[in-house]
């Protein structure tokens, strides 16, 4: 009888403090479409006076600076470069001026540099704007929010 009651008086309490507890539910992660995100990325361009670029069909937005001689990234190269990431307020969120600290695959980096990086060659400079979906999408990584446009400065020092 006596864990009746405590169990009574359990679940008359219960309803109480219901709230206090995490719910183990989250909301799906939704990534931003090319056309959501176009309107802030043709904003970002016409406020920096920013001309010559080319739309992707993949809807990354790009401008070859230099294009560089030799060879062009494959998606199994390896790519050692210097670049600055910022959002499109120019917010830093990463940069590497030694590309020695580089040496990445490039099928492994985010989509929209697999796209970009092979339009230039060794020795070339690209800026990009990349589309949350061809970003990190609805995913936080680091300090980038979810669906975060990404602005790149990136010069391909090698390809190997």
């Amino acid at each position: 009888m006596r864990k009746l009651k405590f169990y009574l008086i359990a679940a008359a309490w219960l309803p109480l403090f219901s709230g206090c507890f995490k719910s183990s539910s989250t909301a799906p992660c939704v990534s931003n479409t090319v056309a959501q995100d176009e309107p802030a990325i043709l904003s970002y361009l016409n406020s920096n006076n920013i001309t010559g670029y080319v739309k992707d069909p993949s809807g990354l937005y790009y401008k070859i600076e230099t294009q560089g001689s030799g060879v062009s990234p494959t998606i199994s190269s390896t790519v050692y470069v210097r670049y600055n990431g910022t959002f499109t307020d120019k917010v830093s969120f990463d940069s590497l001026a030694d590309e020695t600290k580089s040496g990445w695959v490039l099928g492994t980096l985010v989509k929209g540099w697999q796209i970009g990086l092979p339009l230039i060659q060794k020795g070339g400079r690209i800026m990009m704007v990349i589309p949350s979906s061809l970003g990190y999408g609805c995913t936080k990584t680091g300090s980038i929010p979810g669906n975060s446009i990404l602005v790149f400065d990136i010069q391909l020092i090698d390809v190997k």
